[in-house]
C-alpha cells in the first residue's frame, strides 16, 4: 500500500497558508483537501452538490476538529459564483496562496456521434471550469509573493490530453488544450509569482470506475480482482488503478514550496501507462 502524505510532508509544512479546492466534495479533490489540512493550511472548498458537500465536510472535521475550514456550493461554470465563493472564501480564511482546480469527468463519445452540443458543452467544461476561477482567485494569489515568496495554481488533468483515446474524443481535445492553456497561463503569470502546474491522470480509482463495477456482467468478481482484470486489459505497468491520494500528493508537492522551481509543467500519474516521455 502507498505510503501516507503524512510520511512526506510535516504536519505543519503549510501552516498559514490558505488553499482553494474546486470539486474537493470527493475523489482526488477531497482526497486532496484531506492532504492540504495534514500540513496545516486552511482549505476553502467548493462543489455544486450541497448534499455531497456536507457528507465530505462532516466527515472532514470529524477527523480534523481544529482545521480551519470553509465550505460553499459553487458552480465553476457561472462567474458570479465563483466571484462570490472567492470573496467569501477570503473574508472567512484570508487570501489564498494555492489554488487547484480540479475538473470533472470525461464524456464517453467517438467523434461520429458527438453533436455540436455535446462538443460545446464538453469545451466549456474542461476550459472555463479553470478559467473561472483562476481569474476570480489571481488577484489574491498574485498578492502572496510578498508574503510567501510566491504561489501556485494546479490544474488536475488526464492523460488523455497527451494519448487521446478514440471513444473520448471530445474530452481528449479539450484535455490537450488544458494542456496548452496551463503552459500559457504559466508563462504570463510568472512575473507575478504565481506558478501554474497540472498533473495528468490515466485510470485512477471514482465514482465513476465504481459505477461500472457495480453494472459488471461477472458478477463473481469482487473489486480487486474487476480492477487487476481492467488493469490488465488496460495494460497498465503497475497493474492497477491509482488512489485519490496518490494523485492527491501530485497536486499536494506541486502546490507547495517543495516545488518552487517549478512552472508549466505536469507530472505523470498513470501507473505507467504513458507512451510518451
Amino acid at each position: 500500500m502507498p505510503a501516507s502524505t503524512s510520511s512526506f510532508f510535516a504536519a505543519d509544512a503549510l501552516a498559514g497558508r490558505v488553499a482553494v479546492v474546486t470539486g474537493g466534495s470527493s475523489g482526488i479533490g477531497l482526497a486532496t483537501v484531506e492532504a492540504l489540512l495534514g500540513c496545516g493550511a486552511a482549505v476553502a472548498l467548493c462543489g455544486r452538490n450541497a448534499e455531497r458537500l456536507e457528507r465530505a465536510v462532516a466527515g472532514l472535521r470529524e477527523a480534523r476538529p481544529e482545521a480551519r475550514l470553509f465550505v460553499q456550493t459553487c458552480d465553476v461554470l457561472d462567474p458570479a459564483s465563483v466571484r462570490a465563493f472567492a470573496a467569501s472564501s477570503e473574508a472567512a480564511l484570508g487570501p489564498a496562496s494555492m489554488l487547484v482546480n480540479n475538473a470533472g469527468q470525461g464524456r464517453v463519445s467517438t467523434f461520429a456521434d458527438t453533436t455540436d452540443a455535446a462538443w460545446t458543452e464538453e469545451l466549456h467544461l474542461k476550459f472555463f471550469s479553470v478559467i473561472h476561477p483562476t481569474r476570480a482567485f489571481l488577484p489574491q494569489l498574485a498578492a502572496q509573493r510578498a508574503v510567501w515568496g510566491d504561489a501556485a495554481i494546479v490544474c488536475a488533468n488526464s492523460l488523455l490530453a497527451r494519448q487521446p483515446e478514440p471513444h473520448m474524443v471530445a474530452t481528449s481535445a479539450a484535455r490537450a488544450g488544458l494542456l496548452n492553456l496551463v503552459r500559457s497561463m504559466a508563462t504570463e503569470f510568472a512575473p507575478q509569482g504565481v506558478r501554474v502546474n497540472g498533473i495528468l491522470i490515466g485510470l485512477v480509482e471514482s465514482g465513476q470506475w465504481r459505477r461500472r463495477f457495480e453494472a459488471r456482467e461477472d458478477k463473481s468478481l469482487d473489486w480487486s480482482a474487476w480492477s487487476g482484470q481492467l488493469a490488465q486489459n488496460k495494460h497498465i505497468p503497475l497493474g492497477r488503478l491509482g488512489l485519490p491520494d496518490e494523485a492527491a500528493r501530485a497536486i499536494l508537492f506541486l502546490a507547495s514550496p517543495l516545488a518552487s522551481y517549478t512552472t508549466g509543467s505536469h507530472i505523470d500519474i498513470s501507473g505507467g501507462l504513458s507512451r510518451h516521455a
